[in-house]
């Protein structure tokens, strides 16, 4: 059994922890891919210091940007040879003992398409923030877009791991402007026959950071990425049925909240995206006008003013 590890590079920043944390797993098959997405920065003078024969590494003639970043995790995915596909954030770390840790949990679940560890939130300090919540050993994929519908489950890009041979034959990561949901989205289609089997072992830190994309504005992009979200919803709800019991109450639970989350996801994104301090009464008007492509009337845009005022007020206390 191989791994491959693949960086879609941008920021210097915490690229070489990144590196290191790979590098130095207790498990050594594995190939790790960098991919340089023409930065502005000198990246290869951090990929440079290391000396490892598992290091791969490419630049992208032409920037794929934030907006389009699926396509780098694509580009990544073309270059892997392993049996078992990570995509890492340039800022994350692995713990030393990631790779051993699913590749025990692949031995005993051999037939799963996606594999989940919980992870450790850290700040740019690497200091630990808090530990994301634990999560059954196998679980169906209604029951997991159920729970992540309602912010019962918190997860990121780099705690998957993913059947290389699934992910080629699916098309490759879903793709949604700034991948705003697309890891989501594609965990979502890898559960479909077999469900997702996670290992309670915290094995990945996730950094927050003010400079990584979920944290930035473009919110005009991540509303259309929503509007893209919902109609994968609306094919997933058409196309699939439940089993048995279980499965059926997530499924209609699904399909009674889906209206319900993606209006309180649209409005939450222009209040804390979209409606700047200082420009409250432009930005309300901007999106105002833009409603109906959003799926909203003014009392949502209203709200999501209301929501952005009370951020500014908690800011000052």
């Amino acid at each position: 059994m191989k791994f491959s590890v693949a960086i879609p590079a941008y920021k210097k920043k915490f690229l070489y922890s990144c590196i290191d944390s790979i590098l130095n797993q207790d498990f050594t098959d594995f190939e790790l891919i960098i991919v340089n997405d023409n930065s502005p920065e000198d990246l290869e003078e951090i990929v440079k210091q290391f000396d490892d024969k598992r290091i791969k590494y490419f630049k992208n003639k032409i920037n794929c940007g934030s907006e389009n970043v699926v396509d780098n995790w694509n580009i990544c995915l073309s270059y892997a040879s392993g049996d078992y596909f990570i995509l890492m954030g340039d800022d994350d770390e692995m713990m030393p003992n990631y790779l051993s840790v699913f590749y025990k949990l692949i031995e005993k679940f051999p037939n799963q398409n996606v594999y989940h560890c919980r992870s450790f939130i850290i700040n740019e300090k690497s200091n630990i923030l808090r530990l994301t919540p634990s999560w059954p050993e196998w679980e169906s994929v209604y029951e997991n877009i159920w729970h992540r519908m309602n912010k019962l489950r918190d997860q990121y890009i780099s705690d998957f791991v993913y059947k290389r041979e699934f992910l080629k034959k699916n098309g490759n990561f879903y793709k949604l402007p700034l991948a705003w949901a697309s890891d989501d989205i594609t965990s979502f289609q890898a559960a479909f026959n077999n469900g997702i089997v996670h290992t309670q072992q915290p094995v990945f830190r996730y950094r927050e950071s003010s400079i990584t994309i979920s944290n930035s504005g473009c919110a005009e992009l991540k509303l259309e990425a929503i509007n893209g979200e919902e109609i994968w919803y609306d094919d997933f709800l058409m196309k699939f049925s439940p089993t048995n019991t279980i499965e059926k109450y997530f499924y209609e639970s699904i399909k009674n909240d889906k209206p319900k989350y993606f209006l309180n996801k649209r409005i939450e994104t222009i209040a804390y995206n979209g409606i700047r301090e200082k420009y409250f009464l432009k930005d309300f008007l901007y999106f105002a006008q833009k409603r109906k492509l959003f799926k909203l009337n003014l009392q949502h845009v209203m709200y999501a003013l209301i929501l952005a005022f009370k951020k500014k007020q908690s800011k000052k206390m």
